[in-house]
């Protein structure tokens, strides 16, 4: 029996293990990213590893967040960036240089390889043929030491592809009917490999927005072959001696195989607040827009942001609404610039923002009270746009663009003018300036800035041997870790957990910070419940590492998503599922919760009991968790357990 393309690349790379869907297997790791919301803490826990220089074969840290440094925080924490790079032998991306998806796909991917980082849109990679995955800092701290990732052996969803885009279509219409077809829930332990003959039609850039809001679905990662449009791309970039072929085995074995036509296709939009929220166009056009927002790592490259200008050459902007474009790179807006076709943007009334997250994250461009904004962005959670009241709605550029004409929602096959055209650049820009390679030359001497706002990484005990305490919250279906762990200005305290901690579940609850303080002073061991789907969203390991800093030992749901329980595990938090999801309504917040002997019970792997002692009732609950899972809980934490076994 033939290898699909991801047993493949996942076999090149076996550590250990086998591939066995749902068994744990261990891979070795090529290259990794960070960015700066979540490198402070990655670079942190990787000196505290005690490791003279990162192994991999390249790892880059990105400044795309925190770029307009609003206080001293931000920029305190590039420097660190900066220093931290020079001394360990790490690429140091400085602020300008663009979005780490844009840019790492542009200058660093290739075909075959693994990449690991600490952003859940690291799947990007996934259009030129790698195996890109996300995961929580701690992580990509491990795997920049030389060491391997941990993930269970995939089962492998085959999409295939037939036919070619219709005009006024693109990849982010493929991903959107994929988020319609396969929602935002129960699809842990899956990875998407796309193949059929509609594949050679997709550009590098749309195949890349389709592995990125891959991570919108909860897979692991999504791959497309390497191909001659990957050759042409490399090429493009000047990297053409980085290509492979790569594809499938023509007997290869799916576990699911999903068929989209290509030719069918219809402009798609994902509706507030829900990637997954998805219909077509038509059934809604006509509400009015006050926003238009273009950029982000999905959709901002160099032929989605011509094409936007192609729709608004020689037209205005409906006044009633704003429009802002933000380019993922540098080398996006250089060569816009040098083309004319940013002229044109700027003609129309576009504001152009800089080359960096922006309001994909809620730093800036914050929608009015209660206002529709349309954003090629790939989330919409209720609130990421920096308000509570923000109708945010997902589009591609087409759409966008026509709305930012028309000032509503439009079909923009009803739109009179001709559809905009696919152009892929023969030879792209190439400007590093703003990268800082690593220095061949002895690094002992390099001195690491440290700024007031960057402490050490917190340190959690061992597990106890019985854990008893309060449900200090109980949340329903789709909890996200912008609930969680909130981002916009407070990224700014990625690296002071204290003050950080200070704002879990501020969305939800602004009184959980205080009240699980309190709790954790008196001695208590504080639970969360959940419902379906809890933990969605982005990678960040704050949704755990905070929660720990307050005391949590156990979060019990419904189902977690894959990277937020891997964070859960990292920062020694027993992630536990209901046995029966109806014993979720037997347990109310404030509920007083004991579980017995939870170091012995993990040890023999055996199912855990909860005794809720408010009700006085039994309810037993399981955990999905390797025999070294196990052994990181019961220590306490992954550096402790990798400390101890080093």
């Amino acid at each position: 029996m033939g290898l699909s393309l991801i047993e493949k690349i996942l076999k090149n790379h076996l550590v250990s293990g086998g591939l066995n869907p749902g068994k744990e297997i261990s891979i070795r790791i090529d290259q990794t990213l960070t960015q700066d919301a979540t490198g402070t803490m990655a670079c942190l826990q990787f000196e505290a590893l005690g490791i003279a220089r990162v192994k991999t074969d390249l790892s880059v840290n990105y400044v795309d967040h925190n770029v307009l440094q609003i206080g001293f925080e931000n920029s305190d924490d590039q420097l660190y960036l900066k220093t931290v790079s020079e001394k360990y032998g790490m690429y140091y991306s400085r602020a300008g240089n663009g979005i780490c998806h844009q840019l790492h796909l542009e200058r660093f991917g290739k075909p075959g390889k693994t990449l690991l980082g600490s952003d859940s849109h690291t799947p990007t990679g996934g259009g030129i043929g790698m195996v890109a995955i996300g995961a929580g800092g701690l992580d990509v701290a491990i795997a920049m030491g030389g060491g391997a990732f941990y993930l269970r052996s995939p089962k492998i969803i085959k999409v295939n592809l037939k036919g070619s885009l219709a005009p006024w279509t693109s990849g982010k219409d493929v991903i959107l009917k994929l988020l319609r077809i396969l929602t935002t829930k129960s699809n842990v332990g899956y990875m998407l490999e796309f193949g059929g003959e509609g594949v050679a039609s997709l550009s590098v850039q749309e195949r890349a927005t389709i592995t990125n809001m891959g991570a919108e679905l909860g897979v692991t990662t999504s791959v497309f072959p390497s191909d001659h449009v990957t050759k042409k791309y490399l090429e493009s970039q000047q990297r053409g001696h980085c290509w492979i072929p790569l594809c499938a085995d023509p007997d290869a074995q799916y576990d699911r195989i999903i068929e989209i036509d290509l030719n069918e296709l219809e402009p798609m939009i994902a509706k507030p607040h829900s990637p997954d929220n998805v219909v077509e166009v038509s059934q809604i056009k006509g509400i009015k827009v006050q926003q238009v927002a273009i950029g982000s790592c999905t959709n901002a490259n160099y032929p989605d942001l011509v094409k936007t200008a192609q729709i608004l050459d020689g037209k205005k902007i409906n006044k009633d609404l704003t429009l802002i474009i933000s380019p993922a790179s540098r080398q996006t807006l250089m060569m816009l610039s040098d083309d004319g076709y940013l002229s044109k943007l700027i003609d129309a009334g576009a504001r152009i923002a800089e080359t960096n997250c922006g309001f994909c994250i809620g730093q800036g461009h914050v929608p009015s009270t209660g206002s529709v904004s349309l954003r090629t962005i790939n989330r919409n959670f209720k609130g990421r746009c920096g308000t509570p009241t923000g109708q945010v709605y997902l589009v591609s550029p087409e759409v966008a663009a026509v709305a930012a004409l028309t000032g509503e929602i439009t079909d923009p096959r009803d739109f009179s003018a001709e559809p905009p055209k696919l152009i892929v650049p023969e030879k792209y820009a190439i400007d590093d300036s703003l990268l800082t390679r690593p220095s061949s030359e002895q690094t002992e001497n390099v001195s690491i800035f440290r700024g007031p706002n960057i402490g050490d990484p917190p340190h959690n005990d061992p597990l106890p041997d019985n854990l008893t305490g309060t449900v200090l919250l109980k949340v329903g279906d789709k909890i996200t870790t912008d609930h969680i762990m909130p981002a916009g200005q407070l990224l700014k305290y990625r690296s002071n957990i204290p003050k950080y901690s200070q704002y879990v579940f501020e969305p939800v609850d602004p009184s959980f910070a205080d009240r699980a303080f309190k709790a954790e002073k008196s001695g208590a061991h504080g639970f969360i419940v959940g419902g379906e789907s809890y933990g969605q969203g982005s990678s960040r390991e704050h949704a755990a590492l905070c929660p720990m800093y307050l005391g949590i030992k156990a979060v019990l749901a419904k189902t977690i998503e894959r990277i937020h329980s891997a964070n859960l595990i990292n920062f020694g938090i027993l992630p536990l599922n209901f046995a029966d999801p109806e014993d979720y309504n037997r347990i109310d917040q404030d509920d007083e919760l004991e579980v017995s002997d939870i170091r012995l019970v993990l040890k023999d792997n055996k199912q855990p009991v909860i005794f809720n002692k408010t009700k006085n009732i039994k309810i037993p609950v399981n955990y999905d968790l390797s025999a070294r899972q196990r052994s990181i809980i019961l220590e306490g934490g992954l550096l402790n357990y990798t400390k101890k076994n080093s």
